[in-house]
């Protein structure tokens, strides 16, 4: 769900809910579902998170922050089954052309590449996939400049 940030700054309840559906629900289905590989001794689980959880801003750090819970519970949950065959991914999309972003301004990823990339990025066991790929470097950069400047920046 594509966090209102306007409405969760003001409406806790709303707020609380967008956490729920877009953190814990995840959360809780990735830990039912890596239990059950483990139980079956291998496996691949692909969990969506996305780049807005690698660093919080202005316009919707509710949506990044449920993303950045999905990120830490994903890293846990890979170094926890790092000794076994189960492998973990996080998926980290940019901004991709589904019902979701319809009225989200900007450039939108082509859903069919965003998919062809997160199967190559499991099926080569991949442990984080940014797609597209340059959401690595972006995120990079961004994750990287300095808060005096951050805080100044509108994007």
């Amino acid at each position: 769900s594509l966090t209102d940030q306007n409405r969760a700054s003001t409406d806790v309840a709303y707020l609380a809910s967008e956490l729920h559906i877009n953190a814990i629900s995840v959360t809780v289905c990735a830990e039912l579902l890596a239990s059950a590989l483990e139980a079956q001794g291998r496996g691949t689980l692909g969990v969506i998170g996305s780049v807005a959880g690698d660093r919080g801003r202005a316009y919707n750090y509710a949506y990044g922050a449920s993303k950045a819970m999905v990120a830490a519970f994903v890293a846990g949950l890979q170094q926890r089954l790092a000794s076994t065959k189960v492998k973990v991914c996080l998926i980290k999309p940019g901004p991709t052309a589904t019902p979701m972003t319809a009225n989200h301004r900007g450039r939108m990823a082509d859903p069919a590449l965003v998919a062809k990339q997160i199967v190559v990025g499991l099926s080569r066991g991949k442990r984080i996939i940014y797609t597209p790929k340059v959401w690595v470097i972006i995120m990079l950069i961004v994750r990287l400049i300095p808060f005096g400047i951050f805080k100044r920046l509108n994007f």
